[in-house]
């Protein structure tokens, strides 16, 4: 698989930093298993070297909304980050990241600066021994995302207080979610794995939340809530979530086709399934295989 990239790099003015955040820079990447990491888009203030690690003059706040890597900073040891997963780098901070060359993985990031942020880290918000958050997979936060990065493109008169703003918002929401997270107990993450290993083994199935709790002998509502609590996503989604990943691992990985792939995938049928991907990806599943998958990834 080939990576992917968008992304903007913006120079805020003597005035934007009046405002007391400002953003500079925006994106997203999808890294594809074995692809070379970073890529080569960013500017060389920014450039990432996996081994040596760089240090920023900046805050930024990356995202995982799929595979799994390894991150640590001067403050925090090694650790392996997941989906699901913010870390946070801090100016002056040595930090290095990467995916795990077996997984990839899809990535947002913004980077921001000011004395807004500055009173967030003087006040213990946030702090260079905790620079990672478990807050799940949020489609609000993907939003916010995608929303800054549309309009840094657009570049509106007023366009850093708006995305500052954002950026935020973003900052706020990291900080509950986080919280919350740590308010579960150990059973209610175990019933979370538990959950999520019933899920993957049975996605070619129909298959409901009722079902998976009835497994787990939980009640269903005391289920749902819990779930979306500490993944982010109701069960319904995050099945839904689960098969499209799949989905794009065999988009990549064989010559099946749209209809077969629905079927081992367990959507209801192939119209549904190219719907549901196209909602979810921004493209069908063929654009996917065609413009993503690399020519000679390994077909069965």
């Amino acid at each position: 698989m080939n990576n992917t990239l968008k992304g903007k790099y913006l120079e805020p003015s003597e005035h934007d930093s009046l405002w007391g955040l400002e953003t500079t820079c925006i994106g997203t990447q999808q890294i594809g298993i074995q692809a070379a990491y970073p890529p080569r888009f960013h500017p060389s203030e920014y450039h990432l070297d996996s081994e040596n690690g760089r240090v920023l003059d900046e805050y930024q706040l990356v995202y995982l909304v799929s595979g799994n890597g390894m991150f640590e900073s001067r403050h925090c040891p090694l650790r392996k980050i997941q989906s699901g997963d913010v870390f946070m780098l801090f100016p002056g901070e040595w930090h290095s990241y990467k995916p795990l060359s077996d997984t990839g993985w899809e990535e947002y990031w913004v980077g921001f600066r000011g004395k807004e942020m500055d009173n967030k880290v003087a006040n213990g918000f946030f702090n260079v021994h905790s620079p990672v958050f478990r807050i799940g997979l949020s489609v609000e936060l993907v939003n916010l995302y995608s929303n800054i990065l549309d309009i840094s493109q657009k570049q509106p008169p007023g366009c850093q207080a708006y995305i500052s703003g954002m950026v935020s918002h973003m900052l706020g929401l990291i900080y509950s979610q986080s919280m919350q997270v740590k308010d579960n107990t150990p059973q209610v993450e175990e019933m979370v794995k538990l959950a999520k290993i019933y899920i993957s083994a049975n996605l070619q199935c129909p298959l409901y939340s009722t079902q998976v709790a009835q497994h787990l002998k939980v009640n269903h509502l005391y289920f749902c809530r819990r779930f979306k609590q500490y993944t982010g996503f109701s069960p319904s989604r995050y099945i839904r979530e689960m098969r499209i990943q799949r989905s794009k691992q065999l988009l990549c990985t064989t010559s099946l086709n749209s209809q077969q792939i629905a079927y081992d995938c367990g959507f209801e049928s192939s119209g549904y399934f190219c719907m549901a991907f196209r909602k979810s990806v921004g493209m069908t599943p063929l654009e996917y295989r065609r413009l993503v998958c690399s020519n000679d990834a390994p077909r069965t």
